[in-house]
């Protein structure tokens, strides 16, 4: 890991980076509390209900936070690659570099999920986000620093219909293919993952699931590589990517009707309606922030993207509600009724860890794997 100042960067990929990650350490919980305050409304109703995963088949807004975090990991690697390149870095080098991040992001889901202070490793879970995270990006980015783009381009659809035929043709005796008991993703899981699965019979981050992973990844890789290609205008990137994104949502959409959209399974359908859904996102980033220069709209998002890692880490290493809770509680209690005091204390929370951000981010320090 490095801390130094990050180089010149499209700034709605940081933006849309950090979005996303705020509702990872505190958004859902200020949606919840701000739905709280309208027990009755139903539109308030529906919009908490998008703030929690769905059970298995089917998908919310917060199934998409993840999936949007592995794309934009796939969207900065052509911006870095190029850089890289420009200094001098040989392939072999920088194939040694990813493998490297890969392997380190593995670690810190580790250390994420507790290692540091685990006693029974029998019982331990080693499958995890980052680990996720980081072999799909590293095999997404070493099949586009190897091969050409018309190879991609042919890996993406083979991986989504070889998981799918896969899946069809090797469940569990007599069950659904696409359910959790009767997946072949469970059975690799408790045949060949170590440790604790997440959901006892099966993990979401687990092996068979990087396939489709993978795809995500590239996908994000294609879209930097619409950012970074020159001889584009700005608003044709913007249409090419959303063009993209809404073809994509369509054929998830239909994919759906024999292959359901399953965020636990990372199904083909899942790939495709949650990168139609990330190229909308980035273009419409893209557009505000870096095509209008809307840019004081990204400063927030933007410091808690400069420094995403971090504040994944940071949030279960450090207790942040804890000193939340010591420094507001008194406050809150005795300034605010009752019914405001989730929002209020849930917006303090949300200030204090995006002050430590902030503190990073003026003494230029960001911390990359």
């Amino acid at each position: 890991m490095q801390e130094n100042t990050p180089s010149k960067r499209i700034l709605s990929v940081d933006a849309l980076r950090g979005a996303d990650m705020f509702f990872i350490v505190g958004g859902e919980a200020l949606i919840l509390a701000l739905a709280g305050l309208f027990p009755e409304s139903g539109v308030m109703k529906a919009v908490a209900a998008q703030m929690m995963h769905v059970d298995w088949d089917g998908f919310h807004f917060m199934d998409l936070i993840f999936p949007l975090f592995l794309f934009i990991s796939g969207v900065t690697f052509p911006l870095s690659l190029s850089s890289q390149q420009k200094n001098g870095m040989t392939r072999k080098q920088i194939t040694l570099r990813c493998i490297r991040r890969g392997l380190i992001l593995v670690a810190l889901g580790w250390v994420y999920n507790g290692i540091l202070s685990c006693t029974d490793f029998a019982n331990f879970r080693y499958a995890s986000v980052l680990g996720r995270i980081g072999l799909a990006w590293m095999m997404a980015s070493l099949l586009n620093l190897w091969c050409n783009r018309k190879v991609c381009w042919t890996i993406i659809p083979a991986f989504l219909l070889g998981y799918w035929a896969l899946l069809v043709a090797f469940p569990e005796s007599g069950m659904d293919p696409f359910s959790q008991e009767g997946s072949l993703v469970g059975r690799i899981d408790r045949a060949l993952l170590p440790g604790r699965l997440y959901l006892g019979n099966h993990d979401p981050e687990g092996w068979l699931g990087l396939i489709p992973s993978v795809v995500t990844a590239m996908l994000g890789i294609e879209a930097g590589r619409i950012l970074k290609d020159k001889t584009k205008t700005e608003m044709r990137k913007v249409a090419m990517m959303t063009a993209v994104g809404v073809l994509f949502i369509l054929i998830g959409v239909v994919w759906d009707f024999v292959m359901p959209i399953n965020k636990n399974l990372w199904t083909s359908s899942f790939v495709m309606l949650t990168a139609g859904l990330s190229f909308c996102l980035l273009a419409t980033f893209y557009l505000v922030i870096d095509v209008w220069g809307c840019r004081r709209l990204a400063f927030f998002p933007a410091v808690i993207g400069m420094n995403s890692i971090t504040i994944y880490i940071a949030s279960e290493a450090i207790n942040f509600n804890h000193t939340a809770d010591f420094l507001f509680t008194g406050f809150v209690d005795n300034i605010f009724p009752e019914p405001m005091r989730p929002l209020v204390f849930t917006i303090c929370f949300i200030a204090l860890w995006w002050t430590f951000l902030y503190f990073l981010y003026r003494q230029k320090i960001f911390i990359r794997v």
